[in-house]
């Protein structure tokens, strides 16, 4: 071999002992084809910047505004949406021999479908089939919009509101996610601060918008104005988002078990499980617990909307730090003054105490969400990121649809929220300790960039 090649051969042989370093993660089993190694060589190139990955971002952004930010306006875990303008209108006029538990699966599939399918999507994104999915999705979100505007049995909100809309929102957002790992790794946090904006904005505007559309334009056309904004914002979402890199015929199916070989990656799925157990507790019940201290009506329902507002300052700054610093370093003190809140939420007796609590969750959670898949992009390479992303995110739906079950169980049998704090904010805690042991797994020591 000549002097150059061995030095070829040796600064390959460096970069891969750097990056196993970092990560934790090397999978010597793993096969690649033609293509994923043409994919594996070109992982060091991100744009991480220029015209076109910002563009990508846009996209990003108009995706999660008709997808995440959609389902946190009025999915399962945001009662003040659901009781006073979906639910509440269900219950009164459309499913009045429905019970309110029984109208409240309705959002709880569609939840549920946003995180279990990323197994899937995740799989056939990685393998090349991203516009094909996305194109899908996108479609079948807008279509059971204007479906659920001709609903008028329970089974029908279940099959378009439940099932077509969550399994269309889950392929959006599952796809957004990886897509993002394609074109940034350096600037990869602000990216994915950048594309969180458009929850936060449609968390915060699309309550505002049904409810004052709902008494002007009836139901069925509140419901078609939200489908044509959709579709407007889907269009721009697949006009403008692209897969960079060459698909990979990675070895294996859905799973790739070795990455639970791999400590950090494995402790981070079980910390973020366990902290959204109790993450959603305070978005669900802020609400209730502010009608039980006599706040105006009006008010309380726009705390869904002022936590929404606050969590757009911290998708945004997260994103910012988490380049600078390391997601994990960002992750891991918001999320613990989120437990610290919601350890401190069933103490506010009075409005302005019960606004201040809402705006600091807003912020530290709306950082914690944004940073979630930004660790797991990091343990492993580019080609395998979608089934990485995707297993991810089928785990931590668990924690997601069973957290605020939990926490409604312990209200219902305590009669108060005290107890409820105490739970919720335990989990979270919990989650915050063990992305703490992530970071030393993947650092071998307490100080560093992660």
């Amino acid at each position: 071999m000549s002097l150059e090649g061995r030095k070829l051969s040796d600064e390959k042989t460096s970069h891969e002992a750097q990056r196993v370093a970092h990560t934790g993660y090397h999978d010597p089993d793993a096969k690649l084809s033609e293509n994923a190694q043409q994919a594996a060589s070109t992982q060091d190139d991100f744009p991480d910047g220029g015209l076109r990955a910002w563009i990508v971002v846009a996209g990003a952004m108009w995706s999660s505004f008709a997808t995440f930010g959609f389902v946190n306006s009025w999915g399962p875990l945001t009662v003040t949406f659901i009781h006073q303008v979906f639910q509440a209108y269900y219950q009164e006029v459309l499913l009045r021999t429905q019970s309110p538990s029984t109208i409240s699966w309705i959002g709880s599939i569609q939840y549920a479908l946003v995180f279990f399918p990323g197994l899937v999507v995740g799989r056939l994104f990685d393998i090349g089939y991203f516009r094909a999915l996305f194109l899908t999705s996108s479609a079948l979100l807008v279509v059971a919009t204007f479906l659920t505007a001709q609903c008028t049995q329970y089974w029908h909100f279940v099959l378009s509101q439940g099932i077509m809309a969550g399994l269309g929102c889950g392929g959006l957002f599952t796809c957004s996610n990886a897509v993002i790992a394609h074109w940034f790794k350096k600037k990869r946090g602000a990216a994915l601060g950048f594309m969180a904006v458009g929850s936060a904005v449609s968390g915060t505007t699309i309550p505002i918008i049904v409810k004052n559309l709902l008494p002007l334009v009836g139901y069925r056309w509140t419901m078609r104005t939200l489908a044509f904004i959709f579709l407007f914002a889907t269009t721009v979402s697949n006009l403008t988002m692209k897969a960079r890199l060459p698909a990979v015929k990675a070895k294996g199916g859905l799973f790739n078990l070795a990455v639970f070989k791999d400590p950090p990656y494995t402790v981070y799925c079980l910390s973020s499980l366990i902290a959204f157990l109790g993450m959603y507790t305070f978005m669900t019940y802020v609400s209730v617990s502010a009608a039980q201290l006599n706040i105006n009506p009006n008010l309380a329902f726009y705390f869904v909307a002022i936590l929404n507002a606050s969590s757009l300052v911290g998708r945004l700054s997260a994103g910012i730090m988490a380049d600078l610093i390391g997601s994990l370093n960002v992750m891991a003190p918001c999320t613990a003054v989120v437990g610290a809140v919601t350890y401190a939420w069933p103490f506010a007796r009075s409005t302005a105490s019960l606004v201040v609590i809402t705006v600091i969750y807003g912020v530290c959670c709306g950082a914690f969400v944004s940073l979630l898949p930004a660790p797991i992009m990091t343990f492993g390479g580019s080609g395998d990121v979608g089934r990485r992303v995707g297993m991810y995110l089928t785990i931590m739906a668990f924690g997601t649809l069973t957290g605020p079950p939990i926490s409604g169980a312990i209200n219902a049998r305590t009669g108060g929220f005290e107890a409820v704090g105490w739970y919720a904010g335990s989990t979270v805690m919990c989650g915050a300790l063990l992305m703490l042991v992530v970071r030393y797994l993947v650092l071998g020591r307490l100080a560093g960039k992660v």
